[in-house]
């Protein structure tokens, strides 16, 4: 069984943490619930912590000649700069993180789908984008995986979060070793992975590790950090996955009966029409590892990316 690093995460508050938010609620998160015997928990509420009571009237983000401000529209209090203020202060005292789980459309917390208004008094939204401190947490971690609960109800998004999440956190302690040998040994674990990815990443990871010039390792690291998170920006593509998947079969090809490769193409078209998650066909590929005792994919981080205890959860059916 793979062994897993605890990956370092920063979450909001409010998700079933602390009551904490306008309203005086906590926001269910099931996921969420899950997550703390295998990372290593920071949570964060960033209006309470600017003086904002618990409940409190609500924020909202506001156009106004071309800047965004955060402001209370009840009392007419403009919170931006205290806002700006505590994000550049608690994002810098931070140091390494590998992912953030911040509160959906949250005016202060949210990635991408927080309402924008014009001016103080508009009714209707005018824009969506990120709230301040979500917004100054996506400035300053490029290279982390950062995701709001609502998309993370969706398996396909909630796959790509912790593949990333627990591979940043063991690219992490490479660095920490300073040792090529243990980022060869990352990147050899990586292959199918980066793979299913970006195959095009892949070359270039692999010329990054085989270090020709014989370049330090903190500027070999610098660089396989930079291409790594490029590779890992976007979810696999199902077609990509099964194209892994069929590279895998091909280890057990002559083992395996014709009924038992029929059933795993049909679980392939399954997952291929949305019918199944990729769950399945890895839980049989990992069956068949240990069946025939196949130490290649046994390593391979795609065949178990995170603890397994986080992959039996339902999926939203939401799609994307």
């Amino acid at each position: 069984m793979a062994t897993h690093p605890r990956p370092i995460l920063v979450m909001s508050k409010c998700l079933e943490l602390q009551a904490c938010r306008y309203n005086g609620q906590l926001i269910r998160a099931p996921f969420v619930l899950s997550l703390p015997p295998f990372v290593e928990l920071e949570a964060v509420c960033p209006e309470v912590e600017i003086g904002l009571g618990i409940p409190r009237d609500p924020i909202r983000l506001v156009s106004l000649k071309g800047a965004l401000q955060l402001v209370q529209p009840t009392t007419g209090r403009d919170v931006t700069a205290e806002m700006h203020g505590f994000g550049d202060r608690y994002l810098g005292s931070l140091g390494a993180v590998d992912g953030f789980i911040l509160k959906s459309r949250s005016p202060s917390c949210g990635i991408k789908d927080t309402k924008i208004y014009s001016g103080e008094g508009g009714t209707q939204p005018s824009d969506r984008g990120p709230g301040l401190f979500g917004g100054a947490v996506l400035s300053r971690f490029p290279h982390s995986v950062i995701e709001d609960e609502g998309r993370l109800t969706n398996f396909r998004i909630r796959h790509h979060f912790l593949t990333k999440l627990f591979a940043l956190a063991a690219l992490r302690a490479v660095r920490a070793s300073g040792s090529m040998a243990e980022l060869v040994r990352f990147h050899t674990e990586q292959k199918l992975t980066l793979m299913a990815y970006h195959q095009a990443q892949l070359r270039i990871l692999g010329r990054v590790v085989a270090n020709a010039d014989r370049k330090p390792f903190a500027e070999t690291i610098a660089a396989y950090e930079e291409h790594f998170a490029a590779a890992t920006g976007r979810p696999a593509r199902s077609t990509s996955n099964i194209n892994v998947l069929m590279h895998s079969l091909g280890y057990f090809s002559k083992g395996l009966g014709s009924g038992e490769k029929r059933h795993f193409l049909d679980l392939l078209e399954e997952y291929r029409t949305g019918r199944t998650t990729l769950s399945g066909p890895l839980a049989l590929i990992q069956s068949w590892i240990t069946r025939f005792d196949e130490n290649y994919l046994r390593q391979q981080r795609f065949l178990q990316p995170y603890p397994a205890e986080l992959m039996n959860l339902q999926d939203s059916g939401r799609g994307n």
